[in-house]
């Protein structure tokens, strides 16, 4: 399992965010977080990530423009989608590398996504944050 990774949450439910970082804390992941779209754009274009999962349905933007700007700005940085919502949107459609719905996922099931997406080697530096274009 992939371990030392530092992954992004993004998610303005505090109770979902702060339960999905003990979870990656606990499976040693470093874990940043974010309240909001906005908050998580700054976190992720001034902090040096592996992964970010991103809750779809926020107050300031939703998790699809987030992930859009997020793989404009870095594309092979792995984002996961979190959903209330099936099916898929369109609007979903390339932005996200797994669009997972809250209801019908464990924790477990999770890090095994995050693990997958960060492949064999979590011990790597994290890709650093590109200079705005």
């Amino acid at each position: 399992m992939s371990r030392n990774a530092t992954v992004l949450i993004i998610d303005d439910e505090k109770e979902q965010l702060m339960l999905r970082k003990m979870l990656l804390e606990t499976a040693g992941h470093r874990v940043l977080t974010a309240h909001s779209g906005k908050e998580g754009l700054q976190v992720f274009r001034s902090q040096a990530v592996d992964a970010v999962i991103i809750d779809y349905w926020m107050g300031d933007l939703k998790g699809t423009a987030v992930a859009s700007e997020m793989k404009r700005l870095r594309p092979s940085i792995p984002v996961v989608i979190f959903s209330a919502f099936r099916p898929l949107p369109d609007e979903a459609l390339g932005k996200a590398d797994v669009w997972l719905v809250k209801a019908e996922i464990e924790p477990t099931e999770l890090l095994q996504v995050i693990d997958q997406l960060l492949g064999p080697s979590a011990d790597r530096p994290a890709v650093p944050p590109t200079s705005p274009a």
